[in-house]
């Protein structure tokens, strides 16, 4: 009897075990996991509800194409002062024709270091103007160890770009996005050198867009990047944002930090900016930018309540430039914006991020809400002279740009200092001269080794010129100096 007992309770936990392992496999059945083993990486799974099924992003094909258009950039420049010869002892005679040419400067140069894109297969490079401003050499180091030595071709300080150029052919280059369609949680790649560790990718996601964090210093300057949580260093500036598919969406160009270092956020010139930089450095050697002309606001509920609108949709136009394009195309103070070439504008930095991807001449569709009445208006844009022409570089901005008034140096001169020719500086204002250390009555003898005898000297040998400068010549002391800076 107690034997068929105990046959029966064993018999009857079997049955029950068996159920529980039955039931336990339907419900393992029906539930979501996600694995990563078909990228030939081990699997790990997840049973979070409502995670759609699939496979982790995989970033080895944005990565290797990047890698190998990302260089690394060495830059030499000068000390904001000036290097002295030591003159005491030196036959002055030497400064006809080619001052200075046995001496050796000071060693006071310093070098830095930043990172590149290049965009075309024949060489040209793009990094941001800080990475080379001043720059009196420039040295380019390909993914491959290469390296070359680079000129640049164009800067544009108010977007903070600058476009560089080796001579090779068929390289390894980055194609175009479109940061327009970028969306906030997207992944995306920086690229880049930070502290000289080449080739370094890191990862995040749009954090951001169109932040305007006021580090190019207004006025003309276009502000809206793309906000990121991808680590950036010093070093990284100048480097490649670009998504998984391995095309270019920005430009690295700064972090938010208060140690100089990576702490959650990193900033990125936006691709369409770039690209339209770019091309107006290459066809006109000059950014074309395109101006509306009005004044406007950002809307939040105080001031919608303020101005008894119904929502804060939109941007408001409290200011317009007369003759301005806005102006001329019929929009009125109180109108707001809400849309741009069918994007929706929101907030100030949109709206000049749009604008700022056109060039003068170009016409963009607006849709305005005026007494709540929707209109679209069609805008030709400006440029900063109030037409629709190209701009071009003339001679007498480089007089400016270098901040100074010159004279040819009197016979006195030449008797006391034993100089044949020269061009003095009679009086500076804040320009590149000043800012290299230059003191008023220095005596220009040579600009790259070229002599100076008068102010159209000048202007011949800057005219279009771009990167480092070399100026030498003398005071009215006897003293001996040169002095360099970057166009």
């Amino acid at each position: 009897m107690k034997t068929k007992q105990i046959v029966s309770t064993l018999l009857i936990a079997s049955l029950g075990g068996l159920t529980a392992l039955g039931i336990n496999n339907k419900i393992s059945k029906k539930t979501n996991y996600i694995s990563n083993q078909s990228a030939g990486i081990p699997a790990h799974y997840a049973s979070y509800m409502g995670v759609p099924s699939g496979n982790l992003t995989d970033f080895r094909y944005a990565a290797q194409i990047s890698v190998h258009a990302v260089v690394h950039i060495k830059t030499t420049f000068q000390q904001k002062n000036s290097y002295y010869d030591d003159f005491f002892g030196m036959d002055p005679f030497n400064l006809f024709g080619n001052p200075f040419q046995n001496r050796q400067p000071q060693q006071n140069q310093i070098q830095a270091t930043g990172s590149g894109v290049i965009i075309s297969e024949d060489g040209y490079i793009v990094t941001n103007n800080h990475v080379v401003a001043d720059a009196e050499q420039i040295e380019v180091t390909l993914n491959d160890k290469r390296s070359f030595a680079a000129k640049i071709v164009g800067t544009d300080p108010s977007s903070d770009l600058a476009v560089l150029k080796i001579e090779m052919n068929k390289l390894p280059f980055l194609v175009y996005g479109n940061s327009d369609s970028l969306a906030i949680g997207e992944w995306v790649l920086a690229v880049g050198n930070p502290f000289n560790l080449t080739s370094t990718v890191t990862a995040g996601i749009v954090s951001a867009k169109a932040r305007n964090i006021n580090i190019l210093g207004g006025g003309t300057s276009v502000e809206s990047f793309i906000q990121t949580d991808a680590a950036v260093n010093p070093g990284n500036s100048g480097g490649a944002l670009v998504n998984t598919r391995g095309e270019l969406v920005g430009i690295n160009a700064a972090i938010a930090s208060n140690t100089g270092s990576y702490a959650g956020y990193s900033f990125a010139i936006p691709v369409n900016i770039v690209k339209k930089v770019v091309d107006d450095l290459l066809n006109y050697s000059e950014v074309q930018r395109a101006f509306i002309g009005i004044e406007i606001r950002d809307i939040n509920s105080q001031f919608a309540e303020e101005k008894k609108l119904k929502d804060v949709a939109g941007v408001y136009v409290q200011g317009l430039t007369e003759k301005g394009a806005a102006a001329d195309a019929g929009l009125q103070e109180g109108d707001i914006i809400l849309k741009i070439e069918g994007a929706d504008i929101n907030t100030t930095t949109q709206l000049l991020e749009v604008v700022g991807q056109h060039r003068p001449g170009d016409k963009i569709t607006l849709t305005i809400n005026r007494q709540n009445e929707l209109k679209t208006i069609t805008v030709i844009l400006k440029n900063k002279n109030g037409d629709t022409g190209i701009i071009k570089k003339s001679k007498e901005d480089v007089i400016s740009l270098l901040g100074a008034t010159f004279s040819t140096i009197t016979d006195q001169d030449k008797q006391k200092l034993r100089i044949q020719y020269g061009v003095k500086i009679t009086d500076l204002k804040p320009g590149k001269l000043s800012s290299a250390g230059i003191r008023k009555g220095f005596i220009i003898l040579s600009i790259d080794k070229k002599p100076i005898r008068n102010t159209d000297d000048i202007k011949q040998t800057l005219e279009g010129k771009t990167g480092g400068v070399l100026i030498e010549g003398i005071y009215t002391n006897g003293m001996q100096a040169y002095y360099g800076f970057g166009l």
